[in-house]
């Protein structure tokens, strides 16, 4: 047995073009057994197997295979393929609800959907690489991924354009597409079945699709042409022809904008930072009477939102006028109740405002060193160290207090429970593991005073830590 055409040309373009890791597999069903051995180089099975076992041993092994029904593992293979009748166990439904259905007469229906060859017509099945040229075939079954299969679909629907219909029994998905292809001469798309990918090691991402040999050249046609309108395996992704400098981190596309924070004068930025209840502003004020200059981000958070500013008209287009109170500010306590569960629009309210709070901070920023280029520059920030704001400043101070008394102070402060005074710090970091950033702690647990000598000393050192930045 010979072909009667040279495919080896036409596949290896079709590789080419589609990329594809496994060889195109010629597909074909015999008259007679004895037709096997007219196949050049063809291997017969020592085992029973699967058909989807011998299928891999085409498209990986590079081999050129055939079997009887005999030679399958089981009936349904072969009943498939029209070599063998289907017992009776499984025409009543019994095979199919013992693992795929859950009632026998769903497994009568699932028997009954399946696509299969005339039973008596054939005595054989063989199968090699299209490419050698090893018989005519009947069909061909060609493996790929989604994004490969969808351009081989794209480039059969070029000429003659027609919507492609594909079907899926489930399990047996070689009836969906082998058995479909033979009975309807038109390409049939299958996803591999549990079956294939655990016994033929199909692999995740494989589709296959059973081509009538006809069509092989209906689709080499479409594939050079979307090849050359642009439209190509592997797809090319938009984003490598973008612009990404508005997605890149701080760190690759921000050095500019550090640079006009951080001045080129005698500046010096300390961010102040701690847990809730911590007692920031209050060590803010006190490095505010030795001289310091604020930026309290807390402020500017409340100010970029009040009525009728940009953020606020984008704050109520989006979560409505529920947000507001009867004077037109916002509901503080009532947003937070909406974003404090909800990641999705907590990140919508901060796109609103973290931008103004930054257009804001580089304004104050700019007029304070204006006048002052040598000035202490406190930021005063809740969740500095949450919003990775280090960057920011030369060095960080930390307030620091512990759990338990940030639990009481909070419970004084709001009126909260220790169960709900628990639960907001928990959403925040821990500020235990704040410390680990910091250049200056402040144990702000004792009295004021003490609190007030912490503040003094640091203040002392902050000289030369003002000029070690300009060295």
């Amino acid at each position: 047995m010979t072909a009667s055409r040279d495919w080896e040309k036409t596949i290896r373009r079709l590789e080419l073009l589609l990329r594809l890791k496994s060889f195109p597999v010629a597909f074909k069903m015999l008259a007679s057994e004895k037709e096997l051995d007219q196949i050049p180089f063809l291997r017969r099975t020592a085992r029973k197997a699967t058909l989807c076992q011998l299928i891999t041993r085409v498209r990986s092994f590079d081999w050129t295979v055939g079997a009887r029904a005999e030679d399958f593992l089981g009936p349904v293979c072969p009943s498939i393929l029209g070599l063998a009748e289907l017992p009776e166990l499984c025409r009543d439904g019994t095979f199919r609800s013992l693992v795929w259905v859950k009632t026998r007469r769903d497994g009568e229906k699932y028997e009954a959907s399946i696509p299969r060859l005339p039973l008596g017509r054939y005595q054989a099945v063989a199968l090699g690489p299209l490419v050698y040229n090893p018989f005519d075939p009947d069909l061909v079954l060609i493996y790929a991924n989604p994004a490969q299969m969808i351009l081989l679909i794209n480039a059969l629907q070029f000429e003659d354009y027609e919507v492609l219909r594909f079907y899926c029994v489930g399990e047996s998905s070689c009836a969906d597409a082998i058995a479909r292809c033979y009975l309807d001469d038109q390409p049939y798309l299958a996803i591999p079945c549990y079956g294939e990918r655990r016994y033929g090691h199909a692999q995740d991402e494989d589709l296959v699709m059973a081509l009538p040999p006809s069509h092989l050249d209906k689709a080499l046609r479409g594939l050079e042409a979307l090849y050359r309108r642009g439209v190509r395996y592997p797809i090319s992704h938009a984003g490598a022809e973008s612009d990404l400098a508005p997605t890149f981190p701080l760190s690759y596309t921000g050095l500019d904008m550090l640079t006009e924070i951080r001045g080129r004068d005698e500046r010096f930025l300390l961010g102040v930072t701690g847990g809730i209840a911590s007692g920031k502003t209050v060590v803010a004020g006190m490095l505010e009477e030795l001289g310091a200059r604020t930026i309290d981000f807390d402020l500017l958070a409340r100010e970029v939102v009040e009525p009728e500013k940009p953020a606020w008209r984008d704050i109520v287009d989006y979560f409505g006028r529920q947000v507001l109170l009867p004077d037109g500010t916002l509901d503080r306590k009532k947003l937070s109740g909406i974003v404090f569960h909800d990641a999705e629009k907590r990140k919508k309210l901060e796109g609103f405002t973290h931008p103004r709070i930054q257009m804001e901070f580089m304004s104050r920023l700019e007029r304070i060193t204006a006048g002052e280029p040598g000035a202490v520059v406190q930021l005063v920030i809740p969740l500095l160290i949450e919003q990775n704001l280090q960057y920011l400043v030369h060095k960080l101070l930390v307030v620091h207090v512990p759990v338990e008394v940030q639990i009481e102070r909070l419970m004084r402060r709001d009126g909260l429970s220790r169960e709900a005074a628990a639960r907001i710090l928990e959403a925040q970091l821990p500020i235990d593991e704040k410390l680990a950033y910091a250049d200056f702690v402040i144990d702000n647990s004792r009295s004021l005073d003490e609190t007030r000598g912490q503040v003094k000393e640091v203040w002392k050192t902050l000289p030369r830590s003002q000029a070690a930045t300009r060295t």
